[in-house]
């Protein structure tokens, strides 16, 4: 599969995850969820661990965006080199990585771990950042873009200590991505409803990550039974 970046263009991609000690935590039923949100018109799949990654990358039609989630503080998604390859070579078209500031478990910088993963596979990356200054450093050098992501997703905005947790999507640190970065802007992070998809498209993203709210029963059951209980 190549070239296929373009084809994402305001579009949605699922994120299809589950931890351990849920319910749904089986590469299986992650699997069979990507498949239906392929039935229901996804144009890529994000999902996390080396065995739903190659396991959904086997089977769906659609590029996957893999990721290792490892830890739970701090630098977590895909922390290190390792980490990124192993994604890889589990079938990954493009692997997401921590993009923030952060200092990284393995000692390498992120643009060290962009190029590595560049010179050794045919990935693309994708750089979760959290905040303004995580794709625009110092002097505005293009801190995730300079680094050579090839996208840029909103993914920690509010999970880090930079800025605070919105109820829905940054669309601010979406809009200010967007003004400013050459690079496509993915918007990821507390998508809830169609509306909220469409108006990141709006602010000015090149696709949309929507996940809890399409892949997640008892985030949106409990939702619900918030809603009744008030």
């Amino acid at each position: 599969m190549s070239n296929w970046l373009p084809d994402l263009q305001g579009r949605l991609i699922v994120s299809v995850q589950a931890y351990p000690g849920e319910a749904m935590r089986s590469p299986d039923t992650m699997n069979r969820v990507a498949q239906a949100a392929v039935v229901g018109g996804a144009a890529a799949i994000r999902c996390q661990g080396v065995a739903d990654v190659a396991l959904i990358a086997a089977t769906v039609d659609v590029p996957v965006i893999g990721l290792w989630k490892d830890a739970h503080d701090g630098v977590f998604i895909t922390p290190t080199l390792e980490h990124a390859l192993a994604v890889v070579r589990a079938g990954a078209h493009a692997v997401a990585v921590d993009g923030t500031r952060r200092p990284r478990p393995d000692g390498l910088s992120l643009e060290e771990t962009i190029e590595a993963i560049h010179e050794r596979t045919d990935a693309l990356v994708m750089a979760d950042c959290g905040c303004l200054e995580d794709g625009l450093a110092a002097e505005d050098g293009l801190a995730a873009e300079d680094a050579g992501a090839d996208i840029v997703g909103t993914t920690l905005a509010g999970y880090t200590p930079d800025r605070a947790k919105t109820d829905g999507p940054d669309l601010d640190l979406l809009a200010e991505f967007t003004a400013r970065l050459d690079t496509p802007v993915v918007a990821e992070g507390r998508v809830h409803t169609p509306a909220q998809a469409r108006a990141a498209l709006e602010a000015g993203a090149f696709a949309v990550v929507v996940g809890t709210a399409i892949t997640h029963p008892s985030s949106i059951t409990s939702w619900f039974v918030s809603a009744l209980e008030e």
